[in-house]
């Protein structure tokens, strides 16, 4: 019975009501609203600077979800299960973090046109949309179907959900690095490695 509290406090949490004294937003609402605004990139995006202003307005939506984020990696969990359903939750926030910072970087790089930015923000509009559907999965645990599941039946969900959003979180890192590397071969044959070197990160994060 316990569990079943600490995991309905943490769905509480994740459907969007007030908890632990500070505003709560819907992650997954969030995640769709990024991927909304994405796709707005891409038939807007006539010139890099149109494609800049657009990102900003999507850089918005984020900010206003990593606040978000940032309050619920503050919450400790008590048992597993609840501490994988916040986990589960960051994950979609990790996701996010990943196309802002990289993508930025990307809309001030010359190794790239303004056709190729608008393809590449189109894969990750696809992308963030995968990971906030995966999320609404979870959804099926507190709504009143899930209310009569068992602790195995709920378990099974949440596990299924985490693990299917951890290979989604490494496939958004794998699509950014070879979009990255693209940028490093044009860059090797122009003699240009170390901006792009500077660009992407420091020694430790060059990985493509």
């Amino acid at each position: 019975m316990k569990k079943q509290v600490l995991i309905g406090i943490m769905l509480a949490i994740f459907a969007g009501k007030t908890q632990a004294q500070w505003a709560v937003i819907d992650p997954s609402n969030i995640a769709t609203s990024i991927a909304n605004s994405v796709q707005e990139l891409i038939p807007a995006a006539s010139t890099a600077a149109n494609m800049i202003n657009n990102f900003k307005e999507v850089k918005k939506v984020y900010e206003q979800g990593k606040e978000y984020y940032d309050k619920l990696k503050k919450v400790n969990s008590v048992i597993q299960n609840a501490k994988k359903v916040k986990e589960t939750i960051l994950l979609v926030g990790e996701i996010s973090d990943i196309y802002i910072e990289n993508f930025e970087k990307m809309l001030t790089d010359k190794n790239f046109t303004v056709q190729e930015l608008s393809a590449i923000s189109s894969g990750y509009a696809v992308l963030l949309q995968q990971g906030a559907d995966m999320l609404l999965e979870m959804k099926d645990v507190a709504n009143a179907n899930g209310l009569s599941m068992t602790d195995a039946e709920r378990i099974n969900i949440i596990n299924y959900v985490y693990d299917n959003l951890r290979k989604h979180r490494n496939l958004v890192n794998y699509y950014t690095r070879k979009n990255i590397s693209v940028s490093y071969l044009r860059a090797k044959k122009t003699g240009d490695t170390a901006r792009v070197l500077a660009l992407y990160g420091n020694a430790g994060e060059r990985y493509w």
